[in-house]
């Protein structure tokens, strides 16, 4: 049997990942060809000019690493103050954007698809 055969856990560098431009600014994804795990973790550095959007099957957790003065998440039509060691849930249908400069990580239920980013 082979060494990945019997390990039974999954690890990742994120540093090892390319990053993708999003509507927030760039995205690190990892676990999206993990057949038995539901989510994807996401590493984002947040640019100033984060896009508006919303997702209509997608739940995303926020955890917030790293924050500029003044950061804050706009959700619907409320800016809330975030810092590091802050966590925000987002349902689908809710709009959010990210405002001013931040390191987060975002946990996405189910599987990350990008058919399921939506701008007004």
């Amino acid at each position: 049997m082979s060494q990945t055969a019997l390990r039974r856990y999954e690890v990742v560098d994120f540093a090892q990942i390319p990053a993708i431009a999003c509507p927030c600014g760039d995205a690190r994804r990892a676990f999206a060809d993990v057949a038995d795990f539901p989510a994807t973790i996401h590493q984002t550095q947040i640019t100033l000019d984060a896009r508006a959007h919303y997702h209509k099957r997608l739940t995303e957790t926020y955890y917030f690493v790293e924050c500029a003065p003044g950061a804050q998440m706009q959700l619907d039509d409320e800016l809330v103050p975030v810092r590091p060691g802050m966590c925000i849930l987002i349902r689908p249908g809710v709009r959010h954007r990210a405002v001013g400069r931040m390191t987060v990580v975002i946990v996405c239920l189910p599987k990350f698809d990008p058919a399921d980013e939506w701008f007004d």
